[in-house]
């Protein structure tokens, strides 16, 4: 089990300093993990969220709805979405009544490279964790938010 002192070798002045390094720690770590099983995809964790939203969403929605629904807010989402689209992954529709409103959708390629990512996806760190764990994390993490 890893210990945030011993793997950046450093002391705390208090438990909260710790507490705050080692999420910091822990989300670049995982982070890290995330960039290096999506690029065999040939995509990034930004762009695997996009995908996962349009398929949620089960229908094509706006841009901005995208935007407000990533887990990572990236101001450069519509960079990201043209290289999706560009790869054939999603799919842009004009609004017949506005042509300012742009809807996306996940194309069929996209559906099949998310099947291909959750039937690969590899998330054997968090199995640490027992659920009640895993529940208590959520809390803590959400009581910081």
């Amino acid at each position: 089990m890893g210990d945030i002192a011993k793997d950046i070798n450093s002391n705390f002045p208090n438990n909260k300093i710790k507490a705050l390094i080692n999420i910091k720690y822990t989300a670049n770590w995982i982070n890290s993990k995330e960039n290096e099983f999506f690029k065999q995809y040939g995509i990034s964790p930004q762009q695997f969220n996009i995908l996962r939203i349009l398929r949620g969403a089960n229908e094509p929605i706006k841009v901005q709805i995208i935007k407000d629904r990533m887990i990572e807010r990236a101001p450069n989402a519509t960079r990201l979405m043209d290289k999706l689209c560009d790869k054939k992954l999603i799919e842009r529709i004009r609004c017949d009544h506005d042509r300012r409103v742009v809807y996306i959708s996940i194309s069929t390629q996209g559906l099949a490279m998310l099947k291909d990512i959750d039937g690969n996806i590899k998330l054997d760190f968090i199995e640490n964790l027992s659920d009640a764990e895993a529940e208590q994390l959520s809390i803590l993490l959400d009581k910081i938010r």
